[in-house]
């Protein structure tokens, strides 16, 4: 009599023939990508491990975007080439959701200014300002990272964001940044700091259209907000 091989006794690759990717659990996949473990310890025993390397809410699949290449590499069977495959693939999906949002991007609407941006800064553990340089049909003609910070506070000069706006010879400006707790509350300072520089913008005939602030999966915008 022939042993037939189980559906749970398959090896992931074998499953994802028969049964495509969508049947297979993540830590299947990224056991295809990873290829090979050690004699002790197989593929899928090490995907799960990188699953659960993070913490709280950086674990499982946003445990990708936040490890190192370094750190990966402490798990035994993780070498310098498994986990830079590893980070390729969080790299991928940042912008597989980049490009899907950039369809119906529009610069007058926060909701698909912040879908746009969410993925590729709701990661990071620093807190960032970009400056979103707008032409006079609000098309973007520029972006720049004009701030980078700690994780609880980030540094704005509005000298640096008009000498950009005007070098670029921009009609519209907005400012976007992450607050890494996953809160997009702002605070006291960043509606200081939204205040002046809306301020010399009407001075300079360069208007501040809004500062959107993201957080987790959650975007707050002051222009909606009645703060801008």
């Amino acid at each position: 009599m022939t042993k037939t091989i189980t559906e749970k006794s398959e090896l992931p690759y074998e499953r994802f023939l028969s049964l495509g990717a969508e049947a297979l659990t993540e830590a299947e996949l990224i056991a295809i990508i990873l290829r090979t473990g050690t004699r002790s310890c197989p593929a899928l025993e090490l995907a799960q491990k990188v699953l659960s390397l993070g913490k709280g809410s950086e674990q499982g699949l946003n445990s990708l975007h936040h490890l190192s290449v370094k750190e990966l590499m402490t798990i035994p069977g993780i070498g310098e080439v498994k986990a830079v495959k590893i980070k390729c693939l969080a790299e991928l999906a940042i912008r597989m959701a980049r490009q899907k949002a950039s369809f119906s991007l529009r610069f007058d609407r926060p909701d698909t200014v912040a879908d746009y941006y969410m993925e590729r800064m709701r990661h990071l553990e620093k807190e960032i300002i970009l400056l979103l340089l707008l032409d006079n049909k609000l098309n973007l003609i520029g972006e720049y990272m004009i701030s980078q910070g700690t994780v609880r506070a980030s540094l704005l000069s509005p000298r640096e964001v008009f000498v950009e706006a005007l070098r670029c010879r921009a009609c519209y400006l907005m400012l976007l940044h992450n607050h890494p707790s996953g809160d997009p509350y702002p605070s006291r300072e960043d509606i200081n700091i939204t205040q002046k520089i809306k301020e010399a913008g009407k001075l300079m005939d360069i208007p501040l259209v809004d500062h959107i602030i993201l957080g987790d999966n959650h975007y707050m915008s002051l222009k909606e907000e009645d703060l801008l």
